[in-house]
């Protein structure tokens, strides 16, 4: 496939209710989209690297300069590409998984809206809806996350996943299973705050069965994970620490979890992202579709991704969970379950009056 070009597009958009977690608070999507151009379709990508390097050491700024600057050129000069190929061209430049996947998406879109093929039948999906889950920052107060979660809960959403740190971990969960029952499907997100000193008091999560601990330590921790895991029931799932289907073989060799996050960003693609599914999935290791507050752009990647077999419900929302108006036609929330998108490529594109309203710079790389 031959690339006429490829644009960066700066952004921003307000998100509705502002996620507060163990690392700070995201009040705004600072976006970074990729256009891929070609002589029959193009195609877009969105990179999820937010706005300040909290979650890890990608942020948008960065990522808008090494794709204009280095990732964009690369893959312009080698002039027939494919979305195969994309990473083995990129994999000279070191790290900037999220801007790598941003760019991987963009070519994969147009590629696959050349076929006429949506992405869920390239991925080999198997199912043509996906169930919602919903993900909550840390709140004010017990009593206003129980309020949350019911609205949430009323909504029709599937799962909750709450978001935990040291002093707000053991009391919110008591207090939803006080609510809410035992029989919730109920996840705790820790985003890397604790310590191994902290396993005996970790510990106290077990007797609410939750379905899984995420990421309570540090990225780079694996090993002491795999300690956690021996000193916990609850089970661990690693996120931050899950960066390529090699480090996820690595977690499984080391009994370092018994659950496998994949955030397409943070792991390069959705090609990748694929993989470590496989890899999980034939050592019995359950997965989840993690989400980074996607506009509908990365979302409908995301829902595809999570109609594989091998995944268990994540962080898939509504549109109207975080956004006023999306960027692209909103998902809705339908008995529970989003539907994964059936047109050609990732089967949604930017609304040109969304988009020029929330537009803030763009730069064009020619091939």
């Amino acid at each position: 496939m031959k690339l006429d070009g490829i644009e960066i597009v700066r952004a921003s958009i307000s998100l509705r209710d502002p996620i507060r977690t163990s690392f700070g608070s995201l009040a705004r999507r600072d976006l970074v989209l990729v256009r891929a151009v070609t002589p029959d379709a193009d195609g877009w990508g969105e990179c999820v690297a937010p706005t300040d390097p909290l979650y890890s050491s990608e942020y948008a700024d960065a990522a808008a300069t090494v794709l204009e600057r280095f990732l964009a050129p690369r893959l312009l000069e080698r002039g027939e590409v494919t979305a195969e190929t994309v990473a083995e061209v990129l994999h000279p430049i070191r790290g900037h998984r999220m801007a790598k996947a941003a760019i991987e998406a963009a070519v994969l879109d147009a590629q696959l809206r050349s076929w006429g093929v949506s992405f869920a039948d390239y991925l080999g999906a198997t199912r043509d809806r996906v169930p919602a889950g919903v993900s909550i920052g840390i709140r004010q107060s017990v009593g206003e996350l129980v309020d949350v979660v019911a609205g949430f809960l009323n909504e029709g959403y599937r799962r909750i996943k709450i978001k935990i740190a040291p002093g707000w971990d053991v009391e919110p969960v008591r207090a939803l299973r006080a609510e809410f029952g035992d029989d919730l499907p109920l996840q705790v997100d820790a985003n890397c705050a604790y310590t191994l000193a902290d396993a005996e008091h970790l510990a106290r999560l077990d007797e609410f069965g939750l379905q899984l601990l995420e990421q309570p330590l540090g990225e780079e921790q694996m090993r002491q994970h795999a300690e956690l895991a021996r000193l916990v029931r609850t089970p661990i799932a690693l996120d931050e620490t899950i960066l390529s289907a090699e480090s996820a073989a690595d977690a499984v060799g080391l009994k370092a979890c018994r659950i496998v996050n994949i955030k397409p960003g943070r792991v390069g693609g959705y090609l990748e992202g694929r993989r470590i599914h496989d890899l999980c999935r034939a050592n019995g290791i359950a997965v989840w579709c993690g989400g980074m507050a996607e506009t509908g752009l990365g979302r409908a990647g995301n829902v595809a991704l999570a109609a594989l077999p091998g995944f268990m419900p994540g962080d898939n929302s509504a549109s109207d969970r975080y956004f006023e108006q999306d960027l692209t036609e909103p998902f809705l929330l339908e008995d529970g379950h989003l539907k994964v998108p059936t047109g050609p490529g990732f089967g949604v594109a930017p609304r040109r009056e969304v988009l020029k309203r929330i537009i803030d710079t763009t730069a064009w790389i020619a091939a």
